[in-house]
């Protein structure tokens, strides 16, 4: 992996604003930081969240609380709890989230 330079920098999470993104059923709340092409976000979805499309973006995601169902094109689902990630490069396997109690993650892509 390359990471373009940049300068050191730190993040408070709570000066950067929550944007949300309706699903469809429940509701994302981002908090996006560029740096770079990277995307770096925390992300909360709501109890009873499920993303509105399959998503071919890759990503590097890390649950810091909560449980979320990450359903594959292919039929699999797998369940992330606290402290668990998953990783996946760009166009492999679409994916899209759900989860019924609600989450919290760390992204990067």
């Amino acid at each position: 992996m390359v990471i373009a330079s940049f300068p050191f920098q730190t993040i408070d999470w709570t000066s950067i604003p929550r944007e949300e993104h309706k699903g469809e059923t429940g509701i994302a709340y981002w908090q996006t930081q560029m740096v770079n092409d990277i995307r770096v976000r925390r992300v909360e979805y709501s109890a009873g969240y499920k993303a509105d499309h399959w998503c071919s973006k890759g990503h590097i995601l890390f649950c810091m609380e909560g449980t979320m169902n990450t359903e594959l094109a292919d039929g699999r689902t797998l369940q992330l709890s606290k402290n668990m990630c998953y990783f996946v490069g760009d166009n492999n396997e679409a994916h899209r989230s759900f989860t019924d109690t609600g989450c919290q993650l760390f992204i990067v892509d």
